[in-house]
């Protein structure tokens, strides 16, 4: 029984200019660029390591022991532990997560012959924080799905600003810089849940665009390129005339919309580029992997999609995606269900492993050197003392099967590959180790990326481990 808890080929800097991009979310501008100038604050060691964030949850509450964190009691993780990992991997690897091979399986010949490694055998390339808590203030955890999910998606119940809408308005610095040289970068984006980029007052021109991996692909031209020259010429100068008509006081406003036009203009132009039509079956390489390898590595389907997409978007500065995959909500048929849905994570881990150490980076090195790969979920699962429920599934409440998240982390920033940070007891899950909470950990990643995250969770510093 579990204890219950108190690239195209140009550089990407001359890339595509706008007039002036006030801002970093899709339809918002901020008015007049300005430099952020950093106050002093806790940094990791890793800070301004990583230049991508990919963020996967795992809807629906995921029971993390049986991928993350597996050598412990039966009750917990049921099919147990994978056999041949490789040497170095100090977490417990779930036997869920080996790759089978023959018919039916998703590691054919083709991505074999092609280089993508069986994720057991990269282990050792990964760090797990087997006890990430939403809140360790709580007396218990939280198995509600709805205050889980808005723990997950903002740090907080009823938090009013997204972490990702956190990172976009953490780097306005560097947006600024870019602005003031000609230069457009994407916002973080997100392929999932929207709440992830909630933001009101003076967060809220950094919410980011909210779009699928496969909405590009019938992405048209802006309507700028329909008109001739002249009479592109002559709306813009209009445009700047009316604007320094009005009175001073509506100046900022009629000029933020104008520079949000602008913005808009260069992501259009930036969305319309070929290689973002990831579902054009294009063998031409871009970033050294076609559109077509991607997809033949990934698959099909919602998470393959966005997953490539994402990496083509990176190309064009774009700091951070987060997607859901799931959903793993098994209250019952868990037993049978399970070991095939995580087939498509562990295609996906595989795919990601292959992706970003073939794919070569604008900035140099691969997109391994700059990318971080963090899952998380609302929270894990329990069955409160048999393997599982008497649906075969399992359920989440406050003890500590549900507290956890086994969160695990790699890319080339993550330094600490192979080590889990903090530990269970085998027989209760209670912890016997670092146990950080959530808020924490993604200030983390947002110190990975170089983020201002001062103004966020001033009690939950980020950490060292993961760089360490």
């Amino acid at each position: 029984m579990t204890t219950q808890d108190k690239k195209f080929k140009t550089s990407r800097r001359g890339f595509f200019k706008a007039a002036g991009l006030g801002g970093v979310a899709t339809g918002a501008a901020l008015g007049a660029p300005y430099l952020w100038i950093p106050k002093a604050r806790a940094n990791t060691i890793g800070f301004g390591t990583a230049k991508h964030l990919i963020c996967i949850r795992l809807s629906g509450g995921f029971r993390f022991p049986t991928a993350f964190n597996s050598d412990v009691g039966e009750e917990f993780s049921p099919w147990g532990t994978a056999n041949g990992v490789a040497s170095g991997t100090d977490w417990g690897v779930g036997k869920l997560l080996e790759t089978a091979t023959g018919d039916g399986s998703w590691y054919t010949q083709e991505l074999q012959n092609l280089g993508v490694p069986k994720f057991t055998d990269v282990t050792n390339e990964v760090a797990v924080i087997p006890c990430v808590d939403h809140e360790p203030l709580a007396g218990s955890a939280d198995g509600n799905h709805q205050t889980g999910l808005e723990r997950y998606l903002t740090g907080h119940v009823n938090g009013q600003t997204g972490l990702f809408t956190m990172i976009n308005y953490g780097l306005r610095d560097r947006y600024a810089l870019a602005q003031m040289e000609g230069v457009t970068l994407l916002p973080a984006i997100i392929m999932g849940q929207p709440g992830m980029g909630r933001g009101i007052g003076e967060y809220a021109a950094y919410r980011p665009p909210v779009m699928r991996g496969d909405d590009l692909d019938r992405f048209g031209f802006n309507t700028d390129e329909l008109l001739p020259d002249w009479a592109r010429t002559m709306t813009n100068d209009y445009d700047l005339r009316y604007r320094d008509r009005v009175q001073q006081p509506h100046y900022p406003t009629v000029d933020a919309y104008l520079q949000s036009r602008e913005a808009t203009k260069a992501y259009a132009e930036i969305f319309s580029s070929d290689p973002l039509k990831i579902q054009n079956g294009s063998t031409e390489p871009f970033d050294g992997v076609s559109n077509a390898q991607l997809a033949t590595v990934f698959g099909q389907g919602g998470t393959s999609s966005n997953l490539r997409l994402a990496l083509r978007l990176f190309h064009y500065g774009c700091p951070a995606v987060y997607l859901d995959q799931g959903g793993y909500d098994y209250h019952s048929g868990e037993e049978d269900a399970l070991p095939g849905r995580l087939q498509e994570l562990t295609r996906v881990l595989s795919g990601l492993f292959w992706a970003l150490k073939t794919m070569t980076h604008p900035d140099g090195g691969t997109y391994w050197d700059h990318t971080i790969v963090t899952i998380g979920s609302e929270f894990s699962r329990s069955t409160r003392g048999g393997r599982f429920n008497s649906a075969r599934g399992s359920d989440h409440g406050g003890d500590y099967a549900t507290r956890w998240m086994s969160m695990p982390f790699f890319g080339g920033p993550i330094t600490a590959g192979g080590a889990s940070i903090g530990a269970t007891a085998a027989g209760d899950l209670s912890p016997t180790g670092k146990v950080p909470s959530y808020r924490s950990t993604m200030k983390t990643m947002f110190d990975a990326l170089g983020c201002d995250h001062s103004p966020f969770f001033p009690a939950d510093e980020p950490f060292d481990d993961l760089f360490a």
